[in-house]
């Protein structure tokens, strides 16, 4: 059974690991990587926890998915989606959905209105995610710079 659990301040260590996992499988998909991760503190990862509410998904006792969010300092009502991260085994599970609605409602909750991301434009399975789960493209567009490439990403966006 899969549940969605937000982590708390001192479970720094737990959100080390599953960074770290999606970093291994997915490098080009964040903007940091796991060489800069692995040098992390477990205090640093706790005062991330601190920072930006995170939400982890969890089968029969472990993490498989992990979402964060970066509510925007110079734009009230508005946060940034960032760290969306599933397991393949759990990939088209549901993992994805419980976890982008876990946010969504801690953000209703914290008076967040709108919820912004940035994703690869070639990542169709992230982009029929997020357009099941009421996200819109926005018509915006960055390139990331990213392990000597290149990634063109496009902004998308969901009221909430």
């Amino acid at each position: 059974m899969l549940e969605v659990q937000p982590l708390r301040t001192c479970e720094g260590n737990r959100l080390r690991k599953l960074r770290l996992r999606s970093l291994r499988d997915s490098p080009s998909a964040f903007s940091g990587t796991y060489e800069e991760a692995v040098a992390r503190s477990v205090e640093q990862w706790c005062a991330q926890i601190e920072a930006l509410p995170t939400f982890v998904a969890v089968s029969n006792g472990s993490d498989v998915g992990l979402v964060r969010a970066a509510p925007l300092k110079d734009n009230p009502g508005v946060a940034f989606l960032l760290s969306m991260w599933v397991a393949p085994e759990f990939r088209g599970d549901g993992a994805g959905e419980a976890l982008i609605n876990a946010l969504a409602d801690w953000g209703r909750a914290a008076g967040i209105v709108r919820l912004i991301l940035d994703v690869d434009e070639s990542n169709e399975p992230a982009l029929g995610l997020y357009g099941r789960t009421g996200f819109r493209k926005t018509g915006e567009s960055s390139a990331l710079d990213h392990l000597d490439e290149q990634i063109s990403e496009i902004r998308m966006a969901r009221d909430l």
